[in-house]
Protein backbone atom coordinates (compact mmCIF):
# COMPACT_ATOMS: atom_id res chain seq x y z
CA UNK A 1 0.00 0.00 0.00
CA UNK A 2 2.06 2.88 -1.16
CA UNK A 3 1.26 6.10 -2.91
CA UNK A 4 3.48 8.63 -4.65
CA UNK A 5 2.26 11.55 -2.49
CA UNK A 6 0.87 10.07 0.69
CA UNK A 7 -0.11 6.86 2.38
CA UNK A 8 -3.69 5.76 1.78
CA UNK A 9 -5.99 7.46 4.27
CA UNK A 10 -8.18 5.31 6.52
CA UNK A 11 -11.09 6.61 8.60
CA UNK A 12 -11.90 4.38 11.57
CA UNK A 13 -15.38 5.02 12.98
CA UNK A 14 -15.89 3.65 16.50
CA UNK A 15 -17.75 5.25 19.46
CA UNK A 16 -14.88 4.36 21.79
CA UNK A 17 -11.72 2.28 21.95
CA UNK A 18 -10.40 0.52 25.04
CA UNK A 19 -8.63 -2.78 25.61
CA UNK A 20 -11.12 -3.47 28.38
CA UNK A 21 -13.74 -4.44 25.80
CA UNK A 22 -13.49 -7.33 23.34
CA UNK A 23 -14.48 -5.68 20.06
CA UNK A 24 -12.59 -2.51 20.85
CA UNK A 25 -9.46 -4.38 21.99
CA UNK A 26 -9.37 -6.20 18.66
CA UNK A 27 -9.84 -2.92 16.79
CA UNK A 28 -6.94 -1.31 18.67
CA UNK A 29 -4.66 -4.19 17.72
CA UNK A 30 -5.74 -4.10 14.10
CA UNK A 31 -5.29 -0.37 13.47
CA UNK A 32 -2.00 -0.32 15.40
CA UNK A 33 -0.69 -2.99 13.03
CA UNK A 34 -1.73 -0.87 10.04
CA UNK A 35 -0.38 2.47 11.28
CA UNK A 36 2.88 2.13 9.33
CA UNK A 37 1.06 1.49 6.06
CA UNK A 38 -1.93 3.81 6.36
CA UNK A 39 -2.64 7.35 7.51
CA UNK A 40 -5.23 6.56 10.17
CA UNK A 41 -7.90 9.01 11.33
CA UNK A 42 -10.01 7.86 14.27
CA UNK A 43 -13.49 9.28 14.82
CA UNK A 44 -14.43 8.40 18.37
CA UNK A 45 -15.93 9.80 21.58
CA UNK A 46 -13.24 8.51 23.92
CA UNK A 47 -10.13 6.40 23.59
CA UNK A 48 -7.57 4.72 25.84
CA UNK A 49 -4.85 2.09 25.53
CA UNK A 50 -3.75 3.31 22.09
CA UNK A 51 -0.70 5.28 20.94
CA UNK A 52 -2.17 8.58 19.72
CA UNK A 53 1.19 9.62 18.26
CA UNK A 54 0.57 7.13 15.44
CA UNK A 55 -3.01 8.04 14.59
CA UNK A 56 -5.08 11.22 14.36
CA UNK A 57 -8.01 11.33 16.78
CA UNK A 58 -11.07 13.39 15.86
CA UNK A 59 -12.95 13.61 19.14
CA UNK A 60 -16.74 13.66 18.96
CA UNK A 61 -18.56 14.78 22.13
CA UNK A 62 -20.56 12.23 24.05
CA UNK A 63 -24.20 12.91 24.87
CA UNK A 64 -25.03 12.35 28.54
CA UNK A 65 -27.93 10.11 29.43
CA UNK A 66 -29.09 6.65 28.29
CA UNK A 67 -26.92 4.62 25.93
CA UNK A 68 -29.69 4.57 23.30
CA UNK A 69 -29.80 8.38 23.01
CA UNK A 70 -26.02 8.64 22.80
CA UNK A 71 -25.93 5.94 20.12
CA UNK A 72 -28.44 7.87 17.97
CA UNK A 73 -26.44 11.07 18.47
CA UNK A 74 -23.16 9.28 17.73
CA UNK A 75 -24.46 7.68 14.54
CA UNK A 76 -25.48 11.07 13.14
CA UNK A 77 -22.59 13.11 14.58
CA UNK A 78 -19.72 11.03 13.21
CA UNK A 79 -21.10 11.42 9.69
CA UNK A 80 -21.48 15.20 10.17
CA UNK A 81 -17.92 15.48 11.54
CA UNK A 82 -16.48 13.54 8.59
CA UNK A 83 -18.50 15.55 6.08
CA UNK A 84 -17.19 18.77 7.63
CA UNK A 85 -13.59 17.52 7.47
CA UNK A 86 -14.06 16.46 3.88
CA UNK A 87 -15.61 19.80 2.84
CA UNK A 88 -13.47 22.26 4.79
CA UNK A 89 -10.24 20.36 5.58
CA UNK A 90 -9.83 18.34 2.40
CA UNK A 91 -9.80 15.02 4.27
CA UNK A 92 -10.96 12.60 1.63
CA UNK A 93 -10.71 9.05 2.88
CA UNK A 94 -9.61 6.17 0.70
CA UNK A 95 -11.26 3.64 3.04
CA UNK A 96 -13.85 3.99 5.79
CA UNK A 97 -13.70 1.15 8.34
CA UNK A 98 -16.22 0.54 11.12
CA UNK A 99 -16.17 -2.09 13.89
CA UNK A 100 -19.91 -2.66 14.11
CA UNK A 101 -22.72 -0.51 12.76
CA UNK A 102 -21.67 3.12 13.13
CA UNK A 103 -22.38 4.66 9.73
CA UNK A 104 -23.97 4.07 6.34
CA UNK A 105 -20.90 4.78 4.19
CA UNK A 106 -18.33 2.23 5.44
CA UNK A 107 -16.22 0.37 2.88
CA UNK A 108 -15.51 -2.39 5.41
CA UNK A 109 -17.24 -3.40 8.63
CA UNK A 110 -16.01 -5.80 11.28
CA UNK A 111 -19.08 -7.77 12.41
CA UNK A 112 -18.72 -8.92 16.02
CA UNK A 113 -22.37 -9.73 16.71
CA UNK A 114 -25.59 -10.14 14.76
CA UNK A 115 -28.15 -8.61 17.10
CA UNK A 116 -31.07 -10.16 15.23
CA UNK A 117 -29.71 -13.61 16.04
CA UNK A 118 -28.86 -12.70 19.62
CA UNK A 119 -32.35 -11.32 20.31
CA UNK A 120 -33.91 -14.41 18.74
CA UNK A 121 -32.00 -16.60 21.17
CA UNK A 122 -32.75 -14.56 24.29
CA UNK A 123 -36.29 -13.46 23.42
CA UNK A 124 -37.73 -15.28 26.43
CA UNK A 125 -35.26 -13.58 28.79
CA UNK A 126 -36.31 -10.17 27.41
CA UNK A 127 -39.92 -10.59 28.49
CA UNK A 128 -41.04 -8.32 31.28
CA UNK A 129 -42.70 -11.23 33.05
CA UNK A 130 -39.36 -13.04 33.34
CA UNK A 131 -37.72 -10.13 35.16
CA UNK A 132 -38.31 -8.34 38.49
CA UNK A 133 -40.20 -5.08 38.21
CA UNK A 134 -37.21 -3.03 39.37
CA UNK A 135 -35.36 -4.22 36.26
CA UNK A 136 -38.09 -3.13 33.81
CA UNK A 137 -36.69 0.36 32.98
CA UNK A 138 -33.33 -1.17 32.05
CA UNK A 139 -35.09 -3.95 30.14
CA UNK A 140 -37.20 -1.44 28.18
CA UNK A 141 -34.07 0.51 27.26
CA UNK A 142 -32.37 -2.70 26.17
CA UNK A 143 -35.30 -3.76 23.99
CA UNK A 144 -35.51 -0.35 22.29
CA UNK A 145 -31.76 -0.35 21.63
CA UNK A 146 -31.83 -3.88 20.19
CA UNK A 147 -34.78 -2.93 17.96
CA UNK A 148 -32.91 0.07 16.53
CA UNK A 149 -29.73 -1.91 15.88
CA UNK A 150 -31.64 -4.73 14.17
CA UNK A 151 -33.30 -2.14 11.91
CA UNK A 152 -29.86 -0.77 11.01
CA UNK A 153 -28.50 -4.28 10.43
CA UNK A 154 -31.13 -4.76 7.73
CA UNK A 155 -30.20 -1.47 6.09
CA UNK A 156 -26.41 -1.54 6.37
CA UNK A 157 -25.44 -5.20 6.01
CA UNK A 158 -27.70 -5.64 2.99
CA UNK A 159 -25.41 -3.33 0.99
CA UNK A 160 -23.41 -5.70 -1.29
CA UNK A 161 -20.67 -3.07 -1.76
CA UNK A 162 -19.59 -3.25 1.87
CA UNK A 163 -16.86 -5.78 2.70
CA UNK A 164 -17.73 -7.60 5.91
CA UNK A 165 -15.02 -8.97 8.21
CA UNK A 166 -16.11 -11.62 10.69
CA UNK A 167 -14.30 -12.95 13.76
CA UNK A 168 -15.84 -16.38 13.24
CA UNK A 169 -17.62 -18.50 10.66
CA UNK A 170 -20.53 -18.72 13.08
CA UNK A 171 -21.22 -14.97 12.90
CA UNK A 172 -21.00 -15.10 9.11
CA UNK A 173 -23.56 -17.92 9.07
CA UNK A 174 -25.81 -15.99 11.48
CA UNK A 175 -25.88 -13.01 9.13
CA UNK A 176 -26.47 -15.18 6.07
CA UNK A 177 -29.42 -16.76 7.86
CA UNK A 178 -30.78 -13.36 8.84
CA UNK A 179 -30.31 -11.54 5.52
CA UNK A 180 -29.30 -14.08 2.90
CA UNK A 181 -26.48 -11.68 2.01
CA UNK A 182 -23.97 -12.67 -0.68
CA UNK A 183 -21.56 -9.73 -0.69
CA UNK A 184 -17.78 -9.97 -0.11
CA UNK A 185 -16.74 -11.23 3.32
CA UNK A 186 -13.73 -12.60 5.21
CA UNK A 187 -13.22 -14.51 8.47
CA UNK A 188 -10.33 -13.40 10.71
CA UNK A 189 -9.99 -15.23 14.01
CA UNK A 190 -8.49 -12.64 16.41
CA UNK A 191 -4.86 -12.84 17.40
CA UNK A 192 -3.32 -12.90 20.87
CA UNK A 193 -0.44 -11.21 22.69
CA UNK A 194 1.61 -14.27 23.55
CA UNK A 195 4.00 -12.30 25.75
CA UNK A 196 1.11 -11.59 28.14
CA UNK A 197 -0.88 -14.80 27.72
CA UNK A 198 1.26 -17.90 28.16
CA UNK A 199 1.61 -20.88 30.48
CA UNK A 200 4.94 -19.51 31.69
CA UNK A 201 3.46 -16.14 32.58
CA UNK A 202 0.51 -17.80 34.33
CA UNK A 203 2.80 -19.99 36.43
CA UNK A 204 4.90 -16.98 37.48
CA UNK A 205 1.83 -15.03 38.61
CA UNK A 206 -0.15 -17.88 40.15
CA UNK A 207 0.95 -17.73 43.80
CA UNK A 208 0.49 -13.96 44.09
CA UNK A 209 -2.86 -14.16 42.30
CA UNK A 210 -4.18 -16.94 44.53
CA UNK A 211 -2.97 -15.10 47.63
CA UNK A 212 -4.54 -11.81 46.57
CA UNK A 213 -7.94 -13.45 46.04
CA UNK A 214 -7.56 -15.50 49.25
CA UNK A 215 -8.02 -18.78 47.37
CA UNK A 216 -7.10 -21.77 49.50
CA UNK A 217 -5.17 -24.56 47.84
CA UNK A 218 -8.08 -26.99 47.91
CA UNK A 219 -10.54 -24.54 46.31
CA UNK A 220 -11.04 -25.18 42.58
CA UNK A 221 -11.61 -21.82 40.89
CA UNK A 222 -13.62 -21.19 37.74
CA UNK A 223 -13.30 -17.93 35.82
CA UNK A 224 -15.66 -16.05 33.52
CA UNK A 225 -14.84 -12.67 31.94
CA UNK A 226 -17.21 -10.41 30.01
CA UNK A 227 -19.00 -7.09 29.91
CA UNK A 228 -22.46 -8.64 29.63
CA UNK A 229 -22.66 -11.52 32.10
CA UNK A 230 -26.17 -12.42 30.98
CA UNK A 231 -24.98 -12.91 27.39
CA UNK A 232 -21.92 -14.77 28.65
CA UNK A 233 -24.20 -17.39 30.19
CA UNK A 234 -23.75 -16.73 33.89
CA UNK A 235 -27.24 -17.99 34.71
CA UNK A 236 -26.42 -21.50 33.43
CA UNK A 237 -23.05 -21.33 35.18
CA UNK A 238 -24.66 -20.51 38.53
CA UNK A 239 -27.19 -23.30 38.00
CA UNK A 240 -24.31 -25.69 37.30
CA UNK A 241 -22.49 -24.62 40.47
CA UNK A 242 -25.68 -25.22 42.46
CA UNK A 243 -25.54 -28.83 41.24
CA UNK A 244 -21.95 -29.09 42.49
CA UNK A 245 -22.40 -27.87 46.06
CA UNK A 246 -20.69 -31.02 47.29
CA UNK A 247 -17.42 -29.93 45.68
CA UNK A 248 -15.07 -27.09 46.78
CA UNK A 249 -15.61 -25.06 43.60
CA UNK A 250 -15.68 -21.24 43.47
CA UNK A 251 -16.40 -18.78 40.68
CA UNK A 252 -14.70 -15.48 39.87
CA UNK A 253 -16.73 -13.27 37.51
CA UNK A 254 -14.95 -10.28 35.96
CA UNK A 255 -16.79 -7.44 34.22
CA UNK A 256 -18.07 -3.86 34.39
CA UNK A 257 -21.71 -4.74 34.86
CA UNK A 258 -23.42 -4.18 38.23
CA UNK A 259 -23.13 -7.48 40.11
CA UNK A 260 -26.28 -6.89 42.19
CA UNK A 261 -28.74 -9.01 40.13
CA UNK A 262 -26.21 -11.82 39.78
CA UNK A 263 -25.34 -11.74 43.46
CA UNK A 264 -29.06 -12.18 44.09
CA UNK A 265 -29.06 -15.18 41.74
CA UNK A 266 -26.16 -16.70 43.67
CA UNK A 267 -27.96 -16.23 46.99
CA UNK A 268 -31.13 -17.82 45.56
CA UNK A 269 -29.03 -20.88 44.68
CA UNK A 270 -27.38 -21.03 48.12
CA UNK A 271 -23.97 -20.19 46.68
CA UNK A 272 -23.10 -17.66 49.37
CA UNK A 273 -19.37 -16.99 49.49
CA UNK A 274 -18.63 -19.16 46.46
CA UNK A 275 -19.21 -16.52 43.78
CA UNK A 276 -17.24 -13.28 43.71
CA UNK A 277 -17.39 -10.37 41.29
CA UNK A 278 -14.45 -8.19 40.30
CA UNK A 279 -13.90 -5.27 37.89
CA UNK A 280 -11.56 -5.58 34.91
CA UNK A 281 -7.90 -4.76 35.40
CA UNK A 282 -5.19 -3.90 32.90
CA UNK A 283 -3.22 -7.05 33.69
CA UNK A 284 -6.16 -9.37 33.03
CA UNK A 285 -3.70 -12.28 32.92
CA UNK A 286 -3.68 -12.00 36.74
CA UNK A 287 -7.20 -13.46 36.76
CA UNK A 288 -6.16 -16.33 34.49
CA UNK A 289 -3.29 -17.09 36.87
CA UNK A 290 -5.68 -17.38 39.81
CA UNK A 291 -8.06 -19.75 38.00
CA UNK A 292 -8.02 -23.51 37.52
CA UNK A 293 -10.39 -23.50 34.53
CA UNK A 294 -12.32 -21.07 32.33
CA UNK A 295 -16.07 -21.49 31.78
CA UNK A 296 -17.81 -19.55 29.02
CA UNK A 297 -21.32 -20.92 28.27
CA UNK A 298 -22.19 -17.91 26.08
CA UNK A 299 -25.73 -17.57 24.80
CA UNK A 300 -24.30 -15.67 21.83
CA UNK A 301 -20.73 -14.57 21.15
CA UNK A 302 -19.01 -13.68 17.91
CA UNK A 303 -15.74 -15.01 19.24
CA UNK A 304 -15.23 -14.60 23.04
CA UNK A 305 -11.62 -13.43 23.17
CA UNK A 306 -11.13 -14.36 26.87
CA UNK A 307 -11.60 -18.02 25.91
CA UNK A 308 -8.62 -17.83 23.54
CA UNK A 309 -6.59 -15.87 26.11
CA UNK A 310 -7.31 -18.53 28.75
CA UNK A 311 -6.24 -21.24 26.30
CA UNK A 312 -2.98 -19.39 25.62
CA UNK A 313 -2.39 -19.36 29.40
CA UNK A 314 -2.75 -23.13 29.49
CA UNK A 315 -6.13 -23.18 31.22
CA UNK A 316 -8.65 -25.90 30.36
CA UNK A 317 -11.71 -24.17 28.91
CA UNK A 318 -15.40 -24.88 28.54
CA UNK A 319 -17.12 -22.90 25.79
CA UNK A 320 -20.57 -23.07 24.28
CA UNK A 321 -21.15 -23.89 20.64
CA UNK A 322 -22.71 -20.40 20.34
CA UNK A 323 -19.31 -18.75 20.83
CA UNK A 324 -17.17 -18.34 17.74
CA UNK A 325 -14.09 -19.39 19.70
CA UNK A 326 -15.49 -22.94 19.67
CA UNK A 327 -14.28 -23.06 16.04
CA UNK A 328 -10.65 -23.24 17.13
CA UNK A 329 -11.36 -26.02 19.67
CA UNK A 330 -11.59 -29.77 19.17
CA UNK A 331 -13.90 -31.15 21.84
CA UNK A 332 -12.08 -33.29 24.37
CA UNK A 333 -8.67 -32.51 22.84
CA UNK A 334 -7.90 -28.85 23.62
CA UNK A 335 -11.16 -27.79 25.26
CA UNK A 336 -14.73 -28.79 26.01
CA UNK A 337 -17.70 -27.60 23.93
CA UNK A 338 -21.17 -27.31 25.45
CA UNK A 339 -23.67 -27.81 22.62
CA UNK A 340 -26.57 -26.09 24.42
CA UNK A 341 -25.54 -23.02 26.47
CA UNK A 342 -28.61 -23.40 28.71
CA UNK A 343 -27.77 -27.02 29.60
CA UNK A 344 -26.69 -26.48 33.19
CA UNK A 345 -26.67 -30.23 33.89
CA UNK A 346 -24.26 -30.89 31.03
CA UNK A 347 -22.13 -27.93 32.09
CA UNK A 348 -22.00 -29.27 35.66
CA UNK A 349 -20.75 -32.64 34.41
CA UNK A 350 -17.98 -30.96 32.41
CA UNK A 351 -16.91 -28.94 35.45
CA UNK A 352 -17.02 -32.04 37.66
CA UNK A 353 -14.77 -33.92 35.23
CA UNK A 354 -12.23 -31.10 35.20
CA UNK A 355 -12.24 -31.01 38.98
CA UNK A 356 -11.94 -34.76 39.51
CA UNK A 357 -9.53 -35.71 36.70
CA UNK A 358 -6.28 -33.80 37.20
CA UNK A 359 -4.49 -35.59 34.34
CA UNK A 360 -7.28 -34.79 31.88
CA UNK A 361 -7.27 -31.19 33.09
CA UNK A 362 -3.50 -30.91 32.63
CA UNK A 363 -3.57 -32.45 29.15
CA UNK A 364 -6.45 -30.24 28.02
CA UNK A 365 -4.62 -27.11 29.19
CA UNK A 366 -1.36 -28.04 27.48
CA UNK A 367 -3.04 -28.71 24.17
CA UNK A 368 -5.11 -25.54 24.50
CA UNK A 369 -1.88 -23.53 24.74
CA UNK A 370 -0.51 -25.28 21.63
CA UNK A 371 -3.65 -24.43 19.68
CA UNK A 372 -3.67 -20.79 20.79
CA UNK A 373 -0.10 -20.23 19.60
CA UNK A 374 -1.33 -20.35 15.99
CA UNK A 375 -3.26 -17.10 16.42
CA UNK A 376 -1.20 -13.89 16.38
CA UNK A 377 -1.89 -10.23 15.74
CA UNK A 378 0.82 -10.26 13.07
CA UNK A 379 -1.20 -12.85 11.17
CA UNK A 380 -4.27 -10.57 11.45
CA UNK A 381 -2.19 -7.66 10.17
CA UNK A 382 -1.24 -9.54 7.01
CA UNK A 383 -4.85 -10.57 6.46
CA UNK A 384 -6.17 -7.03 6.94
CA UNK A 385 -3.53 -5.57 4.65
CA UNK A 386 -4.66 -7.93 1.91
CA UNK A 387 -8.32 -7.01 2.43
CA UNK A 388 -7.70 -3.26 2.36
CA UNK A 389 -5.43 -3.54 -0.68
CA UNK A 390 -8.24 -5.28 -2.53
CA UNK A 391 -10.70 -2.54 -1.49
CA UNK A 392 -8.30 0.11 -2.82
CA UNK A 393 -7.94 -1.77 -6.10
CA UNK A 394 -11.69 -2.06 -6.47
CA UNK A 395 -12.26 1.63 -5.74
CA UNK A 396 -9.44 2.64 -8.05
CA UNK A 397 -10.99 0.60 -10.85
CA UNK A 398 -14.38 2.22 -10.32
CA UNK A 399 -12.87 5.70 -10.45
CA UNK A 400 -11.08 5.14 -13.75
Amino acid sequence: MSGAERKPRLAVVSPFLSKGYGTEAITIQWITLLADKLEIHLYSQWVEDIDLSRIIWHRIPKMPGPHLLNYIWWFAANQVWRAWDRRFRGLNYDIVFSPGINCFDADAIAVHIVFAEFVRRVRTELRFGRNPIWFWPRLLHRRLYYGLVIFLERRVYANPNIVLIFCSRKTSADLDRFLGRHGPSHVLHPGLDHSAYSSTRRAALRKNARDEFCLAGERFTLLIIGNDWHKKGIRALLDALARLRDLPIDLIAVGRESPAPFQAMAVERNLNGRVRFFPPRKDVEFYYAAADAYAGPSLEDAFALPVAEAMACGLPVIVSREAGSSEIITHGVDGLILEDPTDSAGLAEMIRRLYEDAEFRRRLGERAAETARQYTWERNGRELTSIFEEILRQKSGLSE
